[in-house]
């Protein structure tokens, strides 16, 4: 594998999960895999649990991480061609990708959309330029449209708590006092419809997904009619994709109640709103996965970091 950049760079999932799994048994038995070894991280935007879970998986294999911030005016970064650079970056992709290539064995990039221009945003400008122009491989630590790293994460989570052979996963939308993007929610789709799960997407009307990511999963605008029988119910707040980056919808009946789930466990990739997005009830319960996800996340990073080393 020479770049995680998407869900689909994943060729067997249940493979992959039980290589993970066995990582989480023993974390430093690659502890030499990524000797004199450097992976750059760069952090358009913040983070907590993607920064420390893939530094820290890249640590367990042996490898010394760079952190950097390049948010703000801290970096100013031209992704155009052609562009005559006379106004307030400083520096094009080309030459950044090139240079970062020099000092690191593998290059993560977070990078948010701006929710305000589709195409550009579906574009994934900064994740594949940074792919195009640079010579060492790229792991995307979430971008426009996708967080793989994620994704990968929460398929672990639910093969490790699932009780039954084919449980019932449910996507649900929940209310959020902003507009947030619809990453999460796209590589949790597309991780799901690489598993053998019973899986439905439930929301209000105007909060569909991309159709050519959902494709044929089954959609409804009945919250508690996807609820039924559920085993696993994964609650992100997404905003509206047809009217892009709008909020349509704060109804906050779409909360997720301790009565909602049942026996239902709750996932969610944090950080989470209490008492807008789902109540106490349910983080403060047995029901609740989200800490066991986060765990997750190392091994995720590090299976991702695994393979790629084993191919540099």
């Amino acid at each position: 594998m020479k770049h995680y950049t998407s869900i689909h760079d994943i060729d067997d999932i249940n493979s992959w999960i039980e290589e993970a799994k066995a990582l989480k048994l023993n974390p430093l038995k690659d502890g030499g895999l990524g000797k004199n070894k450097t992976i750059g991280l760069l952090f358009f935007n913040s983070s907590l649990r993607t920064r420390l879970s893939t530094q820290k998986a890249a640590l367990n294999l042996g490898m010394n991480p760079i952190v950097m911030n390049v948010s703000g005016d801290a970096w100013g970064i031209e992704l155009g061609d052609g562009t005559v650079m006379n106004g307030n970056t400083a520096e094009h992709i080309k030459e950044a990708a090139a240079v970062v290539s020099q000092y690191c064995d593998i290059i993560a990039v977070r990078a948010f959309p701006t929710l305000t221009d589709k195409a550009k945003d579906e574009s994934e400008q900064v994740l594949k330029s940074f792919v195009k122009y640079a010579s060492v491989p790229i792991v995307n630590m979430e971008s426009a449209t996708g967080h793989p790293l994620q994704g990968l994460t929460d398929a672990i989570t639910i093969s490790e708590h699932a009780k039954v052979a084919k449980p019932k996963v449910v996507l649900s939308w929940a209310p959020h006092i902003k507009a947030l993007p619809h990453a999460v929610a796209n590589s949790f789709v597309q991780a799901m419809q690489k598993m053998d799960v019973e899986f439905v997407i439930t929301h209000p009307e105007g909060y569909d997904l991309n159709p050519e990511i959902t494709g044929d999963t089954p959609i409804t605008y009945n919250q508690e009619e996807a609820f039924a029988n559920a085993d696993f119910v994964y609650t992100k707040n997404w905003s509206s994709y047809s009217d892009y980056g709008k909020i349509l919808n704060e109804d906050p009946n779409w909360m997720i109640t301790k009565e909602k789930l049942g026996d239902a466990k709750f996932m969610h990739c944090l950080p989470v709103r209490r008492n807008v997005v789902v109540e106490d009830a349910v983080l403060d319960s047995d029901s609740s996965l989200v800490i066991q996800q986060a765990n997750n996340r190392t091994y995720a990073a590090q299976l991702v970091l695994k393979k790629i080393l084993e191919n540099l």
